[in-house]
């Protein structure tokens, strides 16, 4: 059968692909003269997770839990278990996640593939160095164990692959104790980015999690301002504080005609957003991590057209100006991100070869697509981003050229371990030209 699956962006449009669900992860992969693609729960923002006219294996199908050592902390499971339901599981008996990214709602596979970071990078690293081992069955139907010492080419080639390596049936990983849920918080406010970077340095020295939020609507003496919060998870002696209502509470039911996101809405959030009340608080760790996933389809607010999101990283001795001229630009532009999160990397070297994170700062902002104008500012932050010698996500891309692809990593050094048969949208954009 043919389906029209969507990317979470919603931008580009997709069209129809032929459908398999996978159940049975010790069969072969289906037969095809078409492109495959494994679409996992479909929260990648751009169209890696896209394959127009092609074959999408709905690895969703893959969701049963294989084996886990409570006492270890060593989980392996199907690659598309969802993050959420491995919380459900490991929570209750002293286990969290050594990274996540800011939705809980991605497959396990799909964490691997994309490589994912979180809020503790600086410590931590990316999710892919806690990853010990998974299965990767290729179009000519072999299988491989890879890990850190068994096949660690095809290991590093598919942590951060894109998919693009072949499909991942499951995966074992390290996982981190907890004393309990809770989190000891706390927010601070910044005028500007000098003051992010002086209280981004202590706090990633403080605390394992530390994040900003970034005002992209203010211009002047206000460019740069935000709101950092840090936190730890809190002992067992911290007590309890307030548990989150159950999620789909609130849902944006439908897509409306526009969307909600335009100059006056953002000006009016982020100036009420800024006056938040700083301190310190303890709250559970699903507002901490994710506080958009209490919200059903959220992605919806952007109305038909959908939004791109823009994620790229600044090497730190150029970051604090790139960025000034980066928001400067935004704020010019009129058509400022409400969703801009701003976060130090650490030092950690990457495990895959096309892994994102690397030393510097890294900068996420969604924009309402509202046509040319919306493009014509994405390409004006490329040229910033390229003049200092950043790179842009590819997991979160739609639109990026080949130059800013290419100073992401080299094509030489990935493209042996790519499977021809396994393609996307994005591989076909940047990969595969002739």
């Amino acid at each position: 059968m043919s389906q029209c699956l969507e990317s979470w962006g919603r931008y580009p449009k997709a069209t129809p692909a032929k459908v398999t669900r996978l159940t049975d992860r010790n069969a072969p992969l289906p037969q095809s003269d078409l492109p495959l693609l494994v679409f996992g729960n479909g929260r990648s923002y751009g169209d890696v997770c896209l394959n127009d006219g092609g074959h999408l294996l709905l690895g969703r199908g893959l969701d049963r839990f294989i084996a886990f050592d409570a006492a270890q902390g060593i989980l392996r499971a199907e690659a598309g278990v969802l993050l959420s339901e491995i919380l459900d599981l490991i929570v209750p008996q002293g286990w969290f996640l050594p990274v996540t990214p800011g939705t809980r709602f991605v497959t396990l596979g799909g964490a691997v593939a994309n490589d994912v970071h979180g809020k503790n990078h600086h410590r931590a690293g990316t999710f892919g160095h806690h990853v010990r081992a998974f299965e990767l069955v290729r179009s000519d139907g072999s299988r491989r164990l890879c890990s850190p010492s068994e096949n660690p080419d095809w290991f590093a080639a598919t942590i951060g692959g894109l998919g693009l390596t072949g499909l991942i049936t499951w995966v074992e990983i390290q996982l981190r104790a907890i004393a309990g849920p809770w989190i000891q918080a706390e927010s601070r406010r910044f005028a500007n980015l000098s003051e992010f970077f002086a209280l981004s340095a202590a706090a990633d020295t403080e605390h394992e999690f530390t994040v900003a939020w970034v005002d992209c609507a203010a211009s002047g003496r206000d460019l740069g301002r935000g709101i950092l919060l840090s936190g730890d998870f809190a002992p067992a002696s911290a007590g309890s504080g307030k548990r989150p209502k159950a999620h789909g509470l609130l849902n944006v039911p439908f897509t409306p005609p526009v969307s909600l996101i335009n100059p006056l809405s953002l000006r009016v959030f982020n100036a009420l957003y800024y006056r938040k009340p700083e301190g310190r608080f303890l709250t559970h760790y699903e507002p901490f991590f994710y506080p958009l996933d209490a919200i059903g389809h959220w992605n919806r607010i952007y109305g038909p057209k959908g939004f791109l999101q823009y994620q790229c990283v600044l090497p730190p001795q150029v970051a604090e100006p790139a960025l000034s001229e980066l928001l400067a630009r935004i704020a010019k532009s009129g058509q400022g991100s409400f969703l801009a999160v701003l976060k130090r990397f650490g030092e950690k070297p990457a495990v895959g070869m096309l892994s994102f994170p690397r030393p510097g700062v890294t900068i996420a902002l969604d924009f309402p697509f509202i046509g040319n104008q919306t493009l014509w500012l994405l390409k004006m932050l490329d040229k910033i981003i390229l003049g200092a010698d950043g790179v842009i996500y590819p997991a979160k891309d739609s639109r990026m050229e080949p130059a800013l692809f290419g100073a992401l990593i080299s094509r030489k050094l990935t493209t042996a371990y790519f499977d021809e048969y396994f393609q996307s949208n994005f591989s076909r954009r940047l990969l595969f030209w002739s």
